[in-house]
């Protein structure tokens, strides 16, 4: 049996209805889809590239929950360092509470020349009825220099004459005494308001809290310091709670953590900002506990006895708060980098997605505007084959 034979006409008409049920069909699979390039056959170049901003994005989309734990783990930290600021500015008040009790020593400690009445003279080398000239008396400190001052009319490093001079180079060395001339006429040296729980002695080596008084202007036998019972009930009650607050300090230090990561327990921050691993920040952390401060628990019975030791631990958390302030700014510029390096990844894949959608997303209205007319196309393309069919079905009715 032969094969089937088309006209010309039908032929033709059949190739256009086919042509445009093949178009028809790729404008609704676009519209479907949204897309003009949906595999490497419609357009191999622009699907390969596109697939490749695609994967750079979804790259750096990844990489930016690592970036969001750091920003936690920055912000983490700051609240920490917040939290011990506060607490250092606890200390400080217990501290300045310190000082503004009542001195803790009803009796201070003194020491009495043995030699030399000066009486009320204002200068020792002349005055009284008989002078301290050429008499030399050695302060020692339990911490620090020995000073060696000499009486003497004759001006000189490491002389004086006078009781001004002579409690000016006291003062200026640290010694915690200050010089007097006693009802008796003689030269009393007694600890000063600051270091009233200072101790001194005329012979053997300077213990803890103890300035030692040697020379040939000094007393055998000094005074003993006599405590404050009450004065020092509240001064001990104080030192419990300073050595509270240092407890909690170093147990904040160690709380400040995310995701078990502390930057203010010694742990280092890796950052990684792009695909490559190239791009990368790292923050070391450092250990803020009470230690790492610089503060030490203070001891009881040594301790905030006086001034001078509320003065010390003032000073030492003076240091803590600019520690703890250096660290807050190190904390925030690295913050700010974090961010603007989170903000400036999420603005890239938006770039990255929307130059991987212009090379194959479609055009909606353009499909769809192809969809109507290929829906005509395709009803004329019918029409047609059909007035081509009518051409042969009139020959066959000659036939009949």
């Amino acid at each position: 049996m032969s094969g089937i034979v088309l006209s010309a006409s039908v032929r033709q008409n059949l190739l256009s209805l086919q042509s445009t049920a093949e178009l028809l069909s790729t404008t609704q699979n676009r519209l479907a889809t949204g897309n003009k390039v949906n595999s490497a056959l419609d357009n191999p170049t622009n699907f390969f590239t596109a697939q490749g901003l695609n994967n750079r994005s979804n790259d750096i989309n990844n990489l930016l929950d690592s970036i969001g734990n750091g920003v936690q783990i920055l912000q983490a930290a700051n609240t920490g360092l917040t939290s011990l600021q506060k607490l250092v500015d606890t200390a400080k008040s217990i501290a300045n509470q310190v000082l503004q009790t009542t001195v803790g020593y009803s009796t201070k400690a003194s020491a009495t020349t043995t030699v030399g009445a000066v009486g009320t003279a204002a200068d020792l080398t002349t005055g009284g009825t008989t002078t301290l000239q050429g008499k030399t008396v050695i302060f020692t400190p339990a911490t620090g220099s020995a000073l060696t001052l000499t009486f003497s009319n004759v001006a000189g490093a490491g002389n004086v004459n006078s009781l001004d001079a002579l409690n000016a180079a006291i003062g200026a060395a640290g010694i915690g005494v200050t010089a007097s001339i006693s009802g008796t006429g003689f030269l009393t040296f007694t600890s000063s308001n600051d270091n009233a729980s200072q101790a001194i002695t005329v012979a053997g080596g300077a213990a803890a809290n103890t300035v030692q008084i040697t020379g040939t202007t000094v007393a055998a036998a000094p005074v003993a310091a006599v405590a404050d019972a009450g004065s020092q009930a509240i001064r001990a009650n104080l030192l419990n709670q300073y050595n509270g607050i240092l407890s909690q300090i170093t147990n904040t230090a160690q709380d400040a953590s995310f995701n078990g990561i502390n930057l203010l327990n010694g742990d280092t921050l890796k950052l990684t900002f792009n695909e490559t691993g190239k791009s990368t920040l790292s923050i070391t952390g450092v250990t803020y506990g009470a230690s790492g401060l610089g503060l030490s628990a203070l001891v009881s019975g040594t301790d905030f006895l006086d001034s001078a030791s509320a003065n010390k631990a003032l000073t030492a958390l003076g240091a803590a708060s600019t520690s703890l302030r250096t660290e807050a700014s190190a904390l925030g510029s690295n913050l700010s980098i974090v961010q603007i390096r989170q903000d400036f990844s999420k603005n890239l894949i938006n770039v990255l997605q929307t130059g991987a959608s212009n090379l194959t997303l479609a055009d909606t209205n353009e499909e769809a505007a192809n969809s109507q007319a290929l829906s005509t196309r395709q009803s004329i393309a019918v029409s047609a084959l059909a007035l081509a069919n009518q051409s042969q079905q009139s020959v066959l009715q000659l036939l009949r």
